[in-house]
């Protein structure tokens, strides 16, 4: 099975505080660099989990863009895509709960164009996965959609996770709504916020909302999480979700969701280099 995500790979700082931060003094805090962004952690959770995976996007020309492409590169994921600019970077902040709160520098990201892509990237897939930042704004917008017609002359399945209710509603929560009617998805994965301010009128499709610590709605199917130890880290536990998904349904989703809780990143622990 190979699995092809487009949209942002990132190179994130996670910063897990032990306590409230102290405005302008120090807050003691466990601080850990890697890649990350939604494309790229699905394609690294779907790699991890068994599948061939290739991540799609427009990367940086920065140290940062290199790191992060090498980063991915070493779970097995092949990336495709333009290299130009400054590399998107995001800083999550987690509290001592493992709640997260994200500023996110999308850099070159969002400047994918259509034109640039190559049917070659999709040959042969079988699942595309769109992260929802691709259709917040033009180029990239354009891009995913002319992703999804490529993979649909493949025979793929495509699938769209809505990304962030308050990016969705800074981009123009109607714009989106159309964005993700365009897209026509056979999957939509939302946590409960984006649900809320999308609505599932935007799809006819299987919806799979994450509900937190209560676990997952799978089109209705309403699966608890899983028990973990401790909950580290909550940064791209709806990523390894649907990578999980996509791979082998709801018990690998749930599964894979309750090994990236359980870490600091969002990327699988194992198999990073």
């Amino acid at each position: 099975m190979l699995v092809c995500t487009l949209g942002d790979l990132t190179l994130d700082v996670v910063v897990r505080l032990s306590g409230p931060v102290a405005v302008a003094g120090d807050t003691n805090a466990e601080i850990g660099i890697g890649p990350g962004g939604q494309a790229g952690n699905v394609a690294a959770w779907a790699a991890t989990l068994g599948a061939r995976a290739r991540f799609i996007g427009k990367t940086g020309a920065d140290d940062s863009g290199a790191l992060a492409r090498a980063r991915l590169a070493a779970y097995g994921v092949e990336v495709a895509g333009p290299i130009a600019g400054r590399n998107a970077t995001v800083c999550s902040l987690v509290s001592p709960e493992g709640e997260r709160s994200m500023a996110s520098d999308r850099g070159t990201a969002r400047e994918l164009r259509a034109d640039e892509l190559d049917p070659a990237w999709l040959s042969g897939c079988d699942h595309l996965h769109v992260s929802g930042y691709a259709l917040m704004l033009e180029p990239a917008r354009g891009a995913a959609l002319r992703a999804a017609e490529l993979a649909r002359t493949e025979g793929a399945c495509v699938s769209v996770d809505l990304a962030s209710w308050s990016a969705i509603r800074d981009s123009g929560v109607e714009a989106f709504r159309s964005a993700v009617h365009a897209l026509s998805p056979d999957i939509v994965f939302a946590n409960e916020d984006e649900d809320r301010v999308v609505g599932h009128g935007a799809a006819e499709a299987v919806w799979i909302v994450t509900r937190g610590a209560r676990g997952c709605s799978f089109d209705g199917d309403e699966r608890p999480a899983l028990p973990v130890h401790e909950v580290v880290d909550t940064t791209g536990a709806g990523d390894a979700l649907a990578a999980g998904w996509i791979v082998g349904g709801p018990e690998l989703a749930l599964e894979a969701a309750a090994r990236c809780v359980q870490h600091i990143g969002a990327m699988p622990l194992a198999s990073r280099a």
